[in-house]
């Protein structure tokens, strides 16, 4: 257990858990490389997941109505998703850095980003549930026929499954990892900075017991070399060539019409064929 967690003594000499062993961190970090040559090996082999040409190509001849250009993120979600990112690095390089030798006053930067993380996925949220299809980026038992014909796919196999709605599957497993994550370290967060000096509330460390604030460390560190993990293959596929599509969406704002219909499943995705929701600005290419 000492590889994993710390342990210290109380005032009265009971054994309490203080944190997460920081061999965690390297350990995270080196499994997100992993994951990275892993892929990468594995994608040189992989058949490709978009539709042949000859079958777009069908759909797109069919569908003359359809935009140029499909609107997939609202600038409210890109904002989100922007600011999101800035106050996530922004915590891990002020919690982990530190740890790694470089030193410098990190806590205050911490707990602002904290805040502004925090705050930023309580608008989310609320943007998400009354502004956008809610449903759409959640994973079930609806998913296994698409889950199958992915696999069969990537094998190699050319199968009749489901091609994804709006987000592929890969997208909603990762959100939902990040929102278990995510909830983790700002409940725990949050809790801990009533042990810091700030101006919002009087410091109050002895809110809970030695044990009690264990557990709660212990939280706090889980999630945050659980997110090292989650951002490097955060990054690497939106690095990627064959990904890159995706993350251009999130700086524009839409896919061309060729891409919905590659990589979607358009009964999945319904876009509203009016022209008048095409995008306009056409100094902008994918």
């Amino acid at each position: 257990m000492g590889y994993f967690l710390t342990f210290g003594h109380s005032p009265w000499g009971q054994q309490i858990l203080t944190h997460v062993s920081w061999n965690l961190l390297w350990a995270s970090a080196f499994a997100g490389v992993a994951f990275l040559v892993a892929h990468a090996s594995y994608m040189v082999l992989s058949a490709h997941r978009k539709r042949h040409p000859a079958e777009t190509d069908a759909m797109e001849a069919a569908r003359p109505d359809l935009p140029a250009r499909i609107p997939r993120h609202s600038g409210v979600a890109r904002a989100f998703h922007w600011v999101m990112a800035a106050s996530m690095l922004t915590l891990l390089t002020t919690a982990f850095l530190p740890i790694a030798g470089i030193k410098f006053a990190w806590v205050q930067w911490h707990w602002m980003a904290g805040l502004l993380l925090t705050t930023a996925i309580l608008f989310h949220v609320i943007h998400a549930s009354f502004f956008m299809d809610f449903w759409s980026i959640w994973v079930g038992p609806k998913d296994i026929p698409e889950l199958k014909a992915e696999v069969m796919r990537e094998f190699g196999h050319d199968v009749p499954g489901p091609k994804p709605g709006k987000y592929p599957l890969g997208n909603r497993l990762y959100h939902l990892a990040l929102v278990v994550v995510g909830l983790s370290v700002i409940a725990s967060g949050l809790t801990m900075m009533v042990r810091v000096r700030t101006p919002l509330f009087p410091r109050n460390p002895y809110l809970f017991a030695d044990s009690t604030w264990g557990f709660v460390y212990v939280t706090h560190g889980m999630a945050g070399v659980a997110l090292v993990g989650l951002v490097i293959a955060h990054v690497y596929f939106a690095v990627r060539p064959d990904k890159w599509w995706i993350t251009k969406a999130m700086i524009v704002g839409w896919i061309t019409r060729r891409q919905y219909l590659e990589h979607h499943d358009p009964a999945r995705w319904v876009v509203d064929g009016n022209p008048k929701s095409q995008i306009p600005n056409p100094k902008f290419q994918l």
